[in-house]
């Protein structure tokens, strides 16, 4: 098998493979990937190939460890996972690009807190004040993603 799959080419599994055998050429072909995973070559070609919808998740967490690709495991669990529909989807920006986003919301943590404490001091919940929770909630959801790519991008990188 050539080094350069063209059918999983797309895969973010192959992706992640291809990228970390630029640090362990045994990672160049899938027999090697699988030696290293503990599994078998047609099964890791099944992964690549997406002819396996559902992987375990002992195998994901061995791709990402081998693979030094955290992002693998974010994609399981937003994907593949039938808990994971709000797991929130990383971006793998830059380290400046993610560090301006952080920023950019924090910047509004004070007036988040501000509004959130005006909506639940009474203990009530008014009609009038849902959609304002609902911003709310949106905001506080933007934090927490880039918190997220920023953890990812420290796995990654450092």
């Amino acid at each position: 098998m050539g080094t350069n799959p063209t059918k999983a080419a797309g895969n973010i599994y192959c992706q992640c493979r291809k990228a970390a055998a630029m640090f362990n050429d045994k990672l160049n072909s899938r027999e090697g990937a699988a030696e290293l995973l503990g599994i078998s070559p047609s099964t890791l070609a099944d992964y690549e190939l997406g002819i396996t919808k559902i992987i375990p998740a002992d195998n994901i967490l061995r791709m990402a460890d081998l693979y030094n690709a955290p992002e693998l495991r974010n994609h399981y669990c937003r994907n593949c996972c039938p808990l994971g529909g709000d797991v929130p989807e990383i971006d793998m920006d830059s380290l400046d690009r993610i560090t301006v986003k952080a920023l950019a919301s924090l910047r509004k943590v004070e007036q988040t807190k501000e509004n959130l404490l005006d909506i639940t001091e009474d203990g009530i919940i008014s009609e009038d004040e849902k959609p304002k929770l609902d911003r709310i909630l949106k905001e506080l959801d933007d934090l927490s993603a880039v918190a997220h790519n920023l953890r990812v991008w420290v796995e990654k990188n450092a």
